[in-house]
């Protein structure tokens, strides 16, 4: 009984401190701006596919995500891709530069722990799951494929 009556008041205090949020302009923010990174990540890829006319498509888009994931990490780390976040929701976090993001908000944030400890234990706390996953799923797609 006791327990019950301490989870409704915890309820009603989770529900007066979230924050309340629209629905549709939230869904129209992320949208314009992962539309927008996205249109960015295509200019960069024309643009490169226009100063190196011998370019693969392939290493051009290769290029660009690059170009991207370093452009992202300087933003997070002047502090203006957080804004953004925090503006566009999912918009900013589904494009590779939300990855990019998610690596170096936890290195910058423990760098005062040192080189091993903060920066380079920390770089993979949100991310890590994300690599090892990939890197696990990407052997046993080569092991069926070597297979089959």
């Amino acid at each position: 009984m006791e327990d019950t009556e301490r989870n409704k008041k915890y309820n009603d205090y989770l529900t007066h401190k979230i924050p309340k949020t629209k629905p549709w302009p939230s869904l129209f923010h992320a949208f314009w701006i992962g539309g927008l990174i996205c249109v960015l990540g295509e200019l960069i890829k024309d643009l490169l596919m226009l100063g190196f006319p011998t370019m693969a498509v392939d290493e051009a888009s290769t290029w660009e995500l690059i170009i991207l994931i370093v452009l992202a990490s300087i933003l997070t780390g002047i502090g203006v891709y957080d804004k953004l976040g925090a503006y566009a929701g999912a918009g900013s976090i589904v494009p590779i530069t939300g990855f990019s993001n998610s690596i170096t908000s936890p290195a910058l944030e423990f760098r005062r722990e040192g080189i091993i400890f903060g920066l380079c234990a920390k770089m993979f706390v949100i991310s890590g799951p994300v690599i090892v996953l990939g890197v696990v799923a990407s052997i046993i797609a080569g092991v069926i494929n070597l297979i089959v």
